[in-house]
């Protein structure tokens, strides 16, 4: 799947405000994904090899979001079961780890 510039626009604006909603820090993200803070600044900015690590990470920004009773900013293009998205591994985005 492929976003156009729009997409693409409004999924890092969606990414940042959920990132910031959070409160945690690259560094927190990065280890409990199993990564870099590197990567981590680098898939909110859509920066990717593997197009299942912006779903990781949404799917774990959205999780802590929840348990903190915080509302997350819904994901426009990033939407549906993931695993029903034939050009997705699931299996990757399932072991919820980045890298």
């Amino acid at each position: 799947m492929s976003l156009n510039q729009q997409q693409t626009i409004n999924t890092k604006n969606e990414f940042q405000e959920n990132f910031e909603r959070s409160g945690l820090s690259l560094e927190q993200i990065a280890a409990d994904l199993n990564t870099t803070p590197d990567v981590i600044a680098d898939t909110l900015a859509l920066n990717v090899s593997r197009i299942e690590d912006p779903w990781v990470l949404k799917n774990y920004l959205e999780d802590a979001l929840q348990q903190q009773g915080i509302a997350s900013v819904p994901f426009t293009a990033l939407v549906g079961d993931y695993h029903r998205h034939w050009f997705l591994n699931s299996r990757r985005i399932d072991k919820k780890k980045i890298g």
